[in-house]
């Protein structure tokens, strides 16, 4: 067990560790290999039960302690800087990944500095690992904002300066997303750390973004929200005038049922000159279903199921809504066109769900988008720990009244009818319903206790603090949650437009000496920057 932990490990690794620099130097005159050697033990692998991540090399391991004798004395003895471990991580990837951040961007300087020698085709600082991502992406997606500035700094070119004005060219190779699938906007929304929304702040990440918004992104969004309510306004009309007929005389129905009107068969619905106008409306709010299924589902396979629905700048618990609409509407088709009966529940359910989507479209507005992510929250995480309690004690009345006649306590009837009484009664829309007229087992009365108790006290009054903690934490990030929420708009709508559609900024680089890259300028901050 103690070799599975420590493979690989050597004294030169040790001592390294240890920054003892004369038994370091000592090792390699005796000729210790400060290649070869790789630490390759469960206790160095990263999220694999290991302690420490050093990067198994010997020169990984002496970035790590930012003894920049050491640095030098290894790569001096033939180490090379390009070496990567099992991840493809680099020595800079693995300084990224340090907690003292200021050392490690000092480290940083001096590994590019000796790199700089080797006149490579591919800079150091460029090398992706195995999951496509360089040091400068990795910086973004950890939410590392120290070295992620001081390798954007690093890459920075000064145009000119006049006092306290300077103009710089800002390299967005890797920041924008027009060239790049896996840039480091995508990166932003796609992680699930707090700290990467500071990298918003971040120039010229920050005027990128604002750029962006300002010139096509409010405006294709604001378009997309018209196309929305256009659609689903065509839809509740549709419904509205839905083909009915009065019940036949040989229609049967029991005492209770009181229905007068039912659904028009297929060959009757379509008749009149009304008809075929609802007939264009169905029409068209079938092939909106279709769209919304056929933008929804590669976004599903692109990103994974898990991190699509369950993100919130990604529209969270809207994308599922979204999709049943679309699906229900489609299964609307298939019920009117085979007249199956019960064609009115699905309708209903498909107005609730398209209705309640238009919610996700005031995230694309400063003063309602932090609501957005608030409503979000409370049916992701707020709702959530209420209902599963609620559903506890509902099961256990429901399996109190089994026994009892449906006819006498009408409520309790079934599990659904319990369910929305239940709901009722902790609205305090209803009374409790007892009726001493009628035997009552005692678990009954004690249920009721418990259920009073508990949830329309205690588990109500917790939901209401949960929704204000909810609210001072979305308000006290409000600005910097609307930021966010314009990168994810951003390229949501890039997903969803030709790549032609995209306006492109400023003029071509060629002239700053820049090749067939993009730059503009931004007079305002006195910034110009470099588009991709």
């Amino acid at each position: 067990m103690t070799s599975e932990l420590f493979q690989g490990i050597t004294p030169l690794h040790i001592a390294v560790e240890n920054q003892n620099i004369s038994l370091v130097h000592h090792l390699i005159s005796r000729g210790g290999d400060v290649e070869t050697p790789r630490a390759t033990g469960l206790y160095f692998r990263k999220r694999r039960g290991g302690l420490i991540y050093y990067g198994e090399h010997v020169l990984s391991f002496a970035v790590c302690t930012g003894n920049k004798d050491i640095i030098s004395m290894i790569i001096d003895a033939g180490a090379s800087t390009r070496v990567q471990d099992y991840r493809g991580n680099t020595v800079l990837h693995v300084l990224v990944l340090q907690p003292n951040k200021v050392a490690a961007c000092q480290t940083i300087d001096l590994i590019m500095a000796h790199n700089a020698e080797l006149h490579e085709e591919v800079p150091l600082d460029m090398v992706r690992n195995i999951r496509g991502l360089t040091p400068f992406k990795l910086a973004a997606k950890e939410g590392n904002t120290v070295v992620f500035q001081h390798l954007i700094n690093k890459r920075r070119i000064c145009q000119w300066s006049l006092g306290s004005l300077s103009s710089n060219l800002y390299d967005l190779t890797e920041i924008d997303s027009r060239a790049d699938n896996m840039s480091v906007l995508e990166l932003i929304v796609s992680s699930h750390n707090k700290e990467v929304r500071r990298l918003l702040e971040v120039t010229p990440v920050k005027q990128l973004v604002s750029l962006k918004w300002n010139l096509y992104g409010k405006h294709y969004f604001r378009l997309l929200i018209l196309l929305y309510l256009l659609h689903i306004g065509i839809f509740t009309v549709c419904c509205l005038f839905r083909p009915l007929k009065d019940i036949p005389q040989n229609y049967t129905q029991s005492p209770m049922d009181k229905t007068i009107m039912i659904e028009k068969s297929l060959r009757e619905s379509y008749v009149t000159h009304e008809d075929n106008l609802r007939l264009a409306g169905e029409i068209i709010s079938l092939l909106g279903a279709f769209i919304i299924l056929f933008i929804e589902i590669p976004d599903i396979v692109k990103v994974g199921a898990k991190r699509f629905f369950g993100h919130t700048a990604m529209g969270g618990p809207f994308h599922v809504i979204l999709i049943s609409y679309a699906s229900l509407v489609v299964l609307l088709f298939v019920f009117r066109l085979c007249n199956v009966p019960g064609e009115i529940d699905v309708m209903a359910l498909c107005l609730v769900f398209c209705w309640c989507n238009a919610t996700f479209f005031s995230r694309g507005f400063e003063m309602l988008s932090s609501h957005s992510i608030m409503i979000q929250k409370i049916i992701l995480e707020d709702l959530g720990k209420f209902m599963w309690q609620m559903l506890i004690i509902i099961i256990a009345f429901s399996t109190v009244y089994m026994t009892q006649d449906p006819t006498s306590i009408p409520p309790y009837a079934s599990f659904a009818l319990t369910l929305f009484y239940e709901t009722e009664l902790i609205s305090g829309f209803v009374n409790l319903p007892f009726d001493p007229t009628i035997y009552t087992p005692p678990i009954v009365c004690v249920m009721h206790v418990v259920f009073a108790s508990v949830v329309c006290i205690l588990l109500v009054n917790l939901l209401i603090a949960m929704l204000t903690d909810t609210e001072w934490k979305v308000a006290k990030q409000k600005d910097l949650l609307w930021k966010f929420q314009m990168v994810a708009i951003i390229l949501m709508v890039e997903r969803r437009l030709p790549r032609c559609l995209w306006p492109r900024f400023g003029v071509c680089g060629l002239k700053y000496g820049l090749k067939e890259r993009w730059a503009f300028s931004e007079t305002f901050h006195h910034l110009t920057v470099l588009n991709l």
